[in-house]
């Protein structure tokens, strides 16, 4: 699998290669994480509809839900304006967090919405 040329150019990348990707849950627009993508990565999502990511700790890509089975199918995939970002559109069977939570940012809220009469 090798990524659309034209694609590779518009990416950004960090020293070690990478990008972020930034998954979004189709139907209720709710963001379920941000993880890292290589270029390998992104063109196996693109090929497979498999969201496919690069773990840094590990140093190799990873398949979502190849082994917890918390899978995610991708809708669709956008690149931002700048070209460092890359936006997944999925449906999410199981929970996205590592922890086990539906989504990343369900805990630590930091800063809550504003009352309309303020």
């Amino acid at each position: 699998m090798t990524l659309d040329p034209a694609v590779s150019k518009r990416l950004k990348r960090t020293a070690d290669g990478l990008f972020t990707a930034v998954v979004q849950e189709r139907g209720t627009g709710q963001v379920l994480m941000v993880a890292w993508m290589d270029d390998d990565a992104l063109a196996r999502t693109l090929e497979t509809r498999e969201a496919t990511y690069f773990s840094r700790s590990r140093g190799e890509q990873w398949i979502k839900g190849a082994t917890s089975g918390h899978t995610q199918h991708v809708h669709s995939a956008r690149l931002d304006c700048d070209g460092d970002t890359v936006l997944l559109e999925v449906d999410q069977v199981g929970g996205a967090c590592h922890t086990g939570d539906h989504t990343c940012f369900d805990a630590d809220l930091l800063l809550g919405p504003q009352d309309q009469a303020d």
